[in-house]
């Protein structure tokens, strides 16, 4: 792929004359690291504005290109929005799968909890990316099958788990989507409000994740009038 020069005013400072009166030379860009570019730049629009609201003009326009250039590189937005994701996907797969390292079940939930905030705190757009609706259809899934994927890594330590306190096995992915899905979408919440600090939401979190577990009835009831 040839190297790509940027088009606009952004690039102006690299025209100036040189002491002697040549024009200095433009510098250039690699097509490895205009795609880089191109990418920080979408994450950042597609977080601030969604999908729909991001343009390849304007993703163009701030990196000093025309739009055959991303068009090159991504085939549209749409192929540079799937890149997105698929990467903020697998970041967050791994900083969560990647954090369970711990032997004692309580200390396993912390590392999670801590895991998912970690990754909202450090890498902020790209959670707010994968939470927003897209039409955008994915071949690395949606959110949902994120967290899915992520409840399936919990969900064999819950089943160790389970079995060797006379629970049920079989119900170990039921409550490995809801321990998932409690921190993720706590997450959902924290992202904005950002109180309190990261330490406490995860201890509530397990908290209230340990103790419901550490008083699970091996054979829940309901006391309402419903049974069906």
């Amino acid at each position: 792929m040839m190297d790509d020069v940027a088009t606009d005013s952004s690039a102006s400072s690299e025209n100036t004359r040189a002491p002697s009166g040549r024009r200095a030379r433009r510098v250039r860009m690699t097509g490895k690291e205009r795609r880089e570019q191109l990418l920080d730049i979408g994450r950042t629009l597609f977080a601030d504005k969604g999908f729909e609201g991001t343009s390849v003009e304007e993703i163009a326009a701030r990196a000093g290109v025309s739009k055959p250039v991303v068009y090159e590189h991504f085939g549209g937005k749409e192929g540079l929005y799937a890149v997105v994701v698929d990467r903020e996907m697998r970041q967050l797969l791994d900083m969560v799968t990647g954090a369970l390292t711990a032997g004692h079940p309580r200390e396993l939930l912390e590392q999670a909890a801590f895991a998912l905030l970690d990754y909202i705190e450090t890498y902020t757009d790209g959670f707010r990316i994968l939470v927003r609706d897209s039409p955008v259809a994915q071949s690395t899934g949606t959110f949902a099958s994120l967290i899915s994927d992520i409840a399936t890594q919990v969900e064999d330590i819950l089943g160790l788990e389970f079995k060797a306190r006379g629970f049920d096995p079989k119900l170990a992915p039921l409550y490995a989507q809801a321990l998932v899905g409690m921190v993720a979408l706590t997450g959902q919440w924290w992202v904005n409000a950002r109180k309190p600090k990261k330490a406490e939401v995860a201890a509530h979190l397990v908290n209230l994740a340990w103790h419901g577990l550490e008083n699970l009835e091996s054979k829940p009831r309901l006391i309402g009038h419903r049974k069906s």
